[in-house]
């Protein structure tokens, strides 16, 4: 789940990169205005259009037999994948953007839909999407809502995208674990509080092989993408409802960062900076040594192989008594600069809404299924890992939320305060004071934001 972000210059990416991807981009802008009926092929020509996307081996051996079949069933149309690791697809995808030359069809971050929009990058296909016979209402609306933008707020207006996916984050737990411990299984409908959660961790906090270190842990959460849940469910936030001012000196936030570095500080249960390098979180819970670990419906493939029993729960519940966590998404989108707009947009249709597509992704384990129909029969299977797979649908359904950083024109201030964080991890620095020294400086970098906005808007 390593994200990277890149500060680039756009001369770099061009020198560095546009190479990379040259061919890609189809035509010009005005080639595509005559698209709608794919005016600009000749009779019998071969439209080739470019898909690029990132993933891990079992993503690219899933997308891979789907485009093959979207080739047989749209004779005269050849689909070239480019396919990156998860770490250079922001940097290629911008190289490409410097360099005039966008895939035809691409995935793209959320929170950089308004700036794609405004700067001409994207292709508007809600002409596509009605004519088709997909139907937009059995697609999450919480995905389908991410990419649309009616040129002030994101939610509502035309259509720029749909979701590859939506993407819950579970808690997942060891069950093999808790039995050999005879220690009694999680309830499923119901989270823990934060004082249960600490209990449980430290009964399962354990030297198993008597040298003397800890060789067991109860967690080991990365900041980046679990403190989301315990400040969500504490009553707090990033931001506040306009989503213009940082909100991160609120004493509950303060609380809840306080509590998770606690866990590794003052409660032992989550290895220490030395421990961890030893042996990371994740080989840790992959080789059966952590009771809690985050899941994401992308780890299914992966965790199929697991030498243990592992199963869904909800997040630990703060002082709301809810859980939260985030729910993210990717988009697929269309370029401003296809020649193929329509075949282009036939594309993002079935890779994102067509029950072929949908079932050779989800056979694959590396999503849940974007339509509702299919994933509630597809939940309701517990013969499969994970059986509790229903855990994802509330996450979709009931508490899950955006990642801050994408509900405004750029990251950069939501970035800052994970830059800056590693202090406070490692106890030499409080919560409190840090979130104190923390918010004007994201202050700062979001207004900065809301005024790029308003100058790309000119």
């Amino acid at each position: 789940m390593a994200k990277n972000k890149y500060l680039i210059s756009i001369l770099a990416l061009i020198i560095v990169f546009a190479g990379v991807l040259a061919g890609c981009g189809s035509s010009s802008k005005d080639d595509s205005k005559s698209d709608s009926a794919n005016s600009g092929a000749k009779s019998g020509e071969t439209k080739n259009l470019t898909f690029m996307f990132r993933g891990g081996p079992d993503e690219q051996k899933a997308y891979t037999a789907v485009i093959k079949k979207f080739e047989e069933d749209h004779p005269g149309v050849k689909v070239k994948i480019v396919t990156t690791t998860a770490d250079q697809y922001a940097t290629k995808l911008k190289a490409s953007i410097a360099g005039h030359s966008v895939p035809d069809v691409f995935y793209y971050d959320p929170g950089d839909l308004r700036a794609y929009v405004n700067s001409g990058v994207l292709a508007d296909i809600t002409q596509y999407v009605e004519k088709s016979s997909i139907d937009i209402n059995n697609i999450w609306p919480y995905g389908v809502n991410f990419y649309r933008y009616d040129g002030s707020v994101t939610g509502q207006g035309n259509i720029y995208g749909l979701p590859k996916d939506v993407g819950p984050f579970a808690l997942g737990y060891n069950k093999t674990m808790f039995e050999k411990a005879g220690i009694a299984l999680p309830d499923k409908d119901k989270p823990y509080t934060w004082d249960e959660f600490i209990k449980v961790n430290q009964e399962l906090t354990k030297d198993t092989n008597g040298d003397g270190k800890i060789d067991q842990f109860g967690t080991g959460f990365n900041v980046n993408w679990m403190l989301q849940s315990f400040v969500w469910s504490n009553g707090a936030d990033w931001l506040d409802s306009t989503k213009t001012k940082v909100t991160i000196d609120d004493p509950k936030f303060a609380e809840a960062l306080q509590y998770f570095a606690d866990m590794q500080n003052v409660y032992h249960i989550t290895p220490s900076v030395q421990e961890a390098q030893t042996l990371d979180t994740y080989q840790r819970w992959m080789k059966g040594e952590m009771a809690f670990f985050p899941v994401g419906p992308w780890d299914m493939s992966t965790y199929e192989k697991l030498p243990f029993e592992y199963d869904l729960i909800p997040m630990p519940a703060g002082s709301t008594g809810k859980p939260a966590t985030w729910l993210g998404s990717l988009g697929i989108g269309v370029s401003a600069d296809s020649k193929y707009q329509s075949d282009a947009a036939e594309l993002v249709m079935y890779l994102t809404a067509s029950k072929e597509g949908m079932e050779q992704l989800v056979a694959a384990k590396v999503q849940i299924p974007n339509l509702i129909d299919m994933a509630k029969t597809w939940a309701a299977d517990t013969s499969t890992k994970p059986a509790n797979k229903e855990e994802f649908l509330q996450v979709v359904n009931e508490y899950g939320r955006p990642i801050p950083g994408t509900q405004t024109y750029n990251a950069e201030w939501y970035n800052l305060f994970f830059t800056d964080i590693q202090p406070v991890i490692d106890g030499k620095v409080t919560a409190a004071d840090y979130v104190k020294s923390e918010q004007p400086k994201m202050q700062k970098l979001l207004d900065k934001a809301i005024e790029q906005e308003q100058k790309s808007k000119k």
